[in-house]
């Protein structure tokens, strides 16, 4: 096999055994902006939290959408809704709600239970 100098880190992998679109496929249920998001990265360039904690809405989506929801979903719990993401997405995104739903969908007992 040719070596290209690259290689594919872990972050990009699917691993498509451990996938699981059940959080994804609710949230979608509860708010289908989800399925809007381009992951531009505007809303995590103008986060206030971001600066000073770990958040980072782009990646959280990113991380539902690809089925991956431990880690980098607890992210949410520092999110101050000030509302600045709404403003700068070129989508028209409502990140509230999604932001609300995100945390509410993952605090919850029963749906953390595979």
């Amino acid at each position: 096999m040719i070596d290209f100098g690259f290689s594919r880190t872990e972050s990009a992998c699917i691993d498509l055994d451990r996938h699981s679109d059940r959080l994804l496929n609710r949230l979608i249920e509860r708010d289908p902006d989800i399925l809007t998001c381009m992951a531009c990265g505007s809303c995590a360039a103008t986060c206030t939290a971001g600066r000073y904690l770990p958040m980072n809405l782009r990646r959280v989506i990113l991380h539902v959408q690809r089925g991956n929801t431990h880690s980098e979903i607890l992210q949410t719990a520092h999110c101050m809704f000030c509302g600045k993401c709404s403003l700068v997405c070129p989508r028209g995104i409502n990140t509230r709600p999604l932001l609300a739903a995100i945390r509410t969908e993952n605090t919850n007992p029963k749906n953390t239970a595979q």
